[in-house]
C-alpha cells in the first residue's frame, strides 16, 4: 500500500509539473525545445494522411450504402463483433416489385411481359452490385480502417508519449536554470567578507549554507536533465521511424486504390452488359407490339463485351451521340463528308486540350490548334461539327473556346 502511495504521489507530482511547463508555455514564460524541420514535417504528413483516409473512408462508405440509418447499424453489429444481416439491394427489391406487378397485372400481356424482362435485369444490376459492395469493403475499406484503428493509434500513443518526455525535458532545464541563478547570487552574496565585531555574522553564514544548497540543487537539476534528454531522444528516434513509415502506408493506400478502381470498372461493365442486352430484347419485343415505330438500334455501338475484358469494355462505351443523331427520326444516317456546312454560321475556334477522336465520326485535336466549326440542325449542343482542312468531324464543345 506504501508503494502505490508513493507511485501515486510521484505520478501527481509528475503530472503537475507538466501542467505548470505547459501553461507557462501557452503564455510565453518557459522556453519550448522545438523540433527539427524534418521531424515537423513527418508530423504534418502523418496528420494529413489521417484526416484524408478518414475523408475518403467515410465517403467511400457513403458511395457504398448511401442509407445512413443502414450504415449505423453496420456500424453497431462490427462493433459488437456480430455478422452483418444480409440486406436486399435496391435493384433487387424493385427487381421484386416489377416480378409481383407482373404476375399480378398479367404475365402474359405486354406489359407483363416488359416488367418481367426489366425485373430479370434489375435483380442481375443488384446482383453486381452486391459483389462490387463486397469486394470493394474487403479489398479498400478494410485496410483505410486497420491503418486508422491500428497503425494511427500507435502512432498517436508515442506522439502523447513524445510531448509528454518534452514537457519532462523542459521543465528540468528551467529547474536547472533557476538552480543555477540563485546559486551565482548565493555564491555573490557569500563573497562579502563578514565584520567578526559583529555579534552574530549571521548573513554569512546563511549566504554561504544557501550556496552549498543551491549548488547540491544544480548537480541534481543536472543529472535529472541528463535523464531526461536521454528519454525523450529514444523516444523521438520511436517516434520518427513510425512516422517514416507513413510512405509504407501510402504504397498500401495506392495497391488499394488500384483495386477499388479495377472493382468498379467490373461493376459498371457488367451493368453496362445487362442493359444492352435488356435493350436489345426490349427493342425487339417494342417492334414486334409497335410496328413502324422508331425505337433506336439494337446493336451496340461497341464490340460485345463477353469477349473483352473490364478494362476494354468502359473504354469502348460510348461517350457522345453516334453519327445517326445528327439524322431525323425515320431516315437514314447522313455522312459526314457529305453535309455541307451552312452559308453563314461557322465560326472559328481555338482547341484547349487534345481529343483523341473515339470513333471515325470524330475529329482528332490538337491544344491551339484552329478549326472551323458548325452546328446543324437537331444536334446536340454539347458537339459541333468541325473542319480542319478537308477532314471533318464531330468535336466536342468543352475542348474549344469559340473566337469571333
Amino acid at each position: 500500500m506504501d508503494f502505490n502511495m508513493k507511485k501515486l504521489a510521484s505520478d501527481a507530482g509528475i503530472f503537475f509539473t507538466r501542467a505548470v511547463q505547459f501553461t507557462e508555455e501557452k503564455f510565453g514564460q518557459a522556453e519550448k525545445t522545438e523540433l527539427d524541420a524534418q521531424f515537423e514535417n513527418l508530423l504534418a504528413r502523418a496528420d494529413s494522411t489521417k484526416n484524408w483516409t478518414e475523408k475518403i473512408l467515410r465517403q467511400t462508405e457513403v458511395l457504398l450504402q448511401p442509407n445512413p440509418s443502414a450504415r449505423v447499424e453496420e456500424f453497431l453489429y462490427e462493433k459488437l463483433d456480430r455478422k452483418v444481416p444480409s440486406r436486399v439491394t435496391n435493384g433487387e427489391l424493385l427487381a421484386q416489385y416489377m416480378a409481383e406487378a407482373a404476375s399480378e397485372l398479367g404475365p402474359t400481356t405486354p406489359y407483363g411481359k416488359t416488367l418481367i424482362k426489366v425485373a430479370e435485369a434489375e435483380k442481375r444490376l443488384g446482383a453486381a452490385e452486391r459483389d462490387f459492395i463486397h469486394t470493394a469493403s474487403i479489398n479498400f475499406l478494410t485496410p483505410l480502417r486497420t491503418f486508422l484503428e491500428g497503425d494511427w493509434k500507435t502512432i498517436s500513443k508515442e506522439r502523447r508519449l513524445l510531448h509528454n518526455r518534452r514537457l519532462d525535458l523542459d521543465a528540468c532545464k528551467a529547474r536547472l536554470k533557476k538552480a543555477k541563478a540563485a546559486e551565482a547570487k548565493a555564491t555573490c552574496e557569500g563573497d562579502t567578507v563578514p565584520d567578526f565585531q559583529e555579534t552574530r555574522p549571521r548573513n554569512y553564514i546563511l549566504s554561504a549554507s544557501a550556496s552549498a544548497l543551491w549548488n547540491d540543487e544544480a548537480d541534481k537539476a543536472e543529472q535529472e536533465l541528463r535523464v531526461a534528454q536521454t528519454e525523450f531522444d529514444r523516444q523521438a528516434e520511436v517516434t520518427r521511424l513510425l512516422l517514416e513509415g507513413i510512405s509504407s502506408t501510402h504504397v498500401n493506400h495506392l495497391r488499394c486504390l488500384h483495386e477499388f478502381v479495377e472493382s468498379q470498372t467490373t461493376y459498371y461493365a457488367q451493368c453496362y452488359r445487362h442493359m444492352l442486352d435488356l435493350q436489345k430484347q426490349l427493342g425487339s419485343s417494342q417492334g414486334a407490339i409497335f410496328p413502324g415505330t422508331f425505337v433506336g438500334t439494337t446493336e451496340p455501338a461497341s464490340p460485345p463485351l463477353s469477349s473483352t475484358s473490364p478494362t476494354t469494355a468502359a473504354a469502348t462505351m460510348p461517350v457522345g451521340p453516334s453519327v445517326a443523331g445528327l439524322a431525323p427520326p425515320g431516315e437514314a444516317a447522313l455522312c459526314l463528308e457529305e453535309v455541307a456546312p451552312p452559308a453563314s454560321g461557322t465560326r472559328k475556334a481555338r482547341v484547349l486540350y487534345d481529343y483523341e477522336a473515339a470513333d471515325s465520326s470524330e475529329l482528332a485535336l490538337l491544344a491551339d490548334e484552329l478549326i472551323t466549326v458548325y452546328s446543324l440542325p437537331g444536334m446536340d449542343p454539347d458537339w459541333l461539327i468541325g473542319e480542319r482542312g478537308n477532314k471533318k468531324g464531330k468535336v466536342p464543345v468543352t475542348y474549344l473556346e469559340l473566337l469571333s
